[in-house]
């Protein structure tokens, strides 16, 4: 019975010392980058979207009505300022030009009749031969003929102006639009639909809008004591194209609207971009991405931070290396980090990786000679 006692607790002591030996160590303190939250000056972006259009877009549209006798230029095609575009059919604008000389010439004629009849009765009015009431209607008659070569004179004119309006010209130099109408159409000055458009873009313009909060804070972020004042201080904004890559050139803002659109509470401003290889055409959209300067701003880097419920937090770390989960207030984005107005200040110890694993009051190992948050976002 003792020999079967002692082998029983020999055996409960083999398996005690085989579960120690096989339970699992306490879990592994984590090793954990942490940064200290420092105030720096910065600049966040905000997107608005925008509508570009060329410098000068124009409308093409026949002054004089008539057939279409020909088509000059090719959709899209790159024509000078004074280019022949169109031709309509001059006969009747020529005819017309030949009547009113004709007139012009029969006017004329009759003025020299007029005056020989005042140098004819003129001595015999002197001589009292005629009554001076023959010379007051002959002279009469002189002053009709003048006025009549006048009025057939301005006939000419403008018969010539209405000869030149069927050489349709290019007001400017810039790139052609859809040609609607097709050689033998039928044009006149009332149509609705012009013979083109055309756009001169070696500089295009981007219109986009700002909400009135958004305008109240463009105002106080920069120097100047009107609108005028605060474009000149303006920095140079950039175009985000549709394939959202920026466009090489930066732009100028050069145009604030005088009043607020009644129906979207907007406010509308134009910038100015150079386009001299004619990237850009009239038509495309973008976005204006506009800098905005802040001065002892609290930044942090997005990979930092984890999105809950609507609210983004970070984990900050304190004297006892223990991490706490705090709600941050975000006002805007920096490059690829938040712009923090609430929820972290300066001297803070916040935990950069590793976050979406970690507990409220979890206890970490900090990693040891980690940068400042301020520099790790100047390295971004």
């Amino acid at each position: 019975m003792k020999k079967i006692t002692l082998l029983s607790l020999l055996a409960a002591f083999v398996i005690s010392c085989a579960d120690k030996s096989q339970a699992p160590g306490a879990a592994p303190v984590p090793l954990l980058p942490v940064a200290t939250v420092t105030n720096e000056n910065t600049i966040t972006d905000s997107e608005y979207p925008a509508s570009i259009q060329g410098k000068v877009d124009v409308e093409i549209r026949p002054q004089v009505s008539g057939n279409l006798d020909r088509v000059l230029v090719d959709e899209g095609a790159y024509v000078s300022k004074g280019q022949t575009l169109f031709k309509i059919n001059e006969r009747p604008f020529r005819e017309q030009l030949n009547n009113a000389l004709a007139s012009l010439h029969g006017a004329e004629a009759a003025l020299i009749n007029a005056q020989l009849e005042v140098d004819k009765l003129t001595p015999l009015v002197q001589n009292k031969v005629v009554s001076d009431y023959q010379l007051k209607l002959a002279k009469s008659s002189y002053r009709i003929a003048a006025s009549n070569i006048e009025q057939s004179k301005a006939m000419v004119a403008s018969a010539k102006i209405n000869l030149g309006y069927t050489n349709v010209t290019a007001p400017v130099s810039g790139y052609i639009g859809r040609l609607p109408k097709k050689q033998g159409s039928l044009v006149s000055a009332s149509d609705m639909e012009p013979l083109t458009t055309l756009s001169d873009v070696h500089e295009v313009v981007a219109y986009f809008s700002l909400s009135e909060t958004d305008f109240i804070n463009f105002k106080s972020h920069y120097a100047g004591k009107t609108i005028g004042d605060k474009i000149n201080h303006l920095p140079p904004v950039s175009l985000i194209l549709a394939d959202n890559n920026a466009y090489p050139q930066k732009g100028k803002i050069d145009m604030v609207d005088g009043q607020f659109d009644k129906t979207t509470g907007a406010i509308t401003l134009r910038a100015t971009f150079p386009n001299a290889n004619g990237t850009l055409r009239s038509g495309n959209t973008g976005k204006i991405r506009l800098g905005i300067n802040h001065d002892n701003a609290i930044l942090v880097p997005q990979s930092a931070t984890v999105e809950m419920q609507d609210k983004i937090f970070v984990f900050t770390l304190n004297k006892e290396n223990k991490v706490s989960k705090m709600p941050i207030t975000v006002i805007g984005k920096s490059g690829v980090n938040y712009l923090i107005s609430e929820g972290v200040k300066s001297g803070d110890q916040i935990v950069l990786s590793g976050i979406d694993k970690l507990q409220e009051g979890q206890l970490i190992q900090p990693e040891k000679s980690a940068p400042k948050v301020a520099q790790i976002i100047n390295k971004k």
